[in-house]
């Protein structure tokens, strides 16, 4: 049996989100956090690492996109055209 896929996250300096960097094989998460560090940061450039098991991740589908993203769209308060903008009113 193979070693369980993780999926790795960098953050590049304090302030910073988490980027996905990779992903790597470790039969844990503790050896996966080290493998992270040795193979994506060997230049020091993360303050932190982030390591999931691919198998815990849930994503929408790129192929169901207009379905999925869709009922946002009957939600005309999210849209700033909904909102009137008083005379006088800077930099909104």
């Amino acid at each position: 049996m193979s070693e369980p896929l993780w999926e790795v996250f960098v953050r590049p300096r304090r302030g910073l989100a988490h980027a996905h960097v990779g992903s790597l094989h470790a039969p844990d998460a503790e050896l996966a956090l080290r493998n992270a560090r040795d193979v994506y940061t060997r230049r020091q450039e993360g303050v932190s690492i982030w390591v999931v098991p691919a198998a815990a991740i849930t994503a929408s589908s790129p192929d169901e996109k207009d379905a999925f993203f869709e009922p946002a769209a009957d939600k005309v308060y999210r849209h700033p055209t909904f909102y009137i903008v008083p005379e006088g009113a800077e930099h909104i």
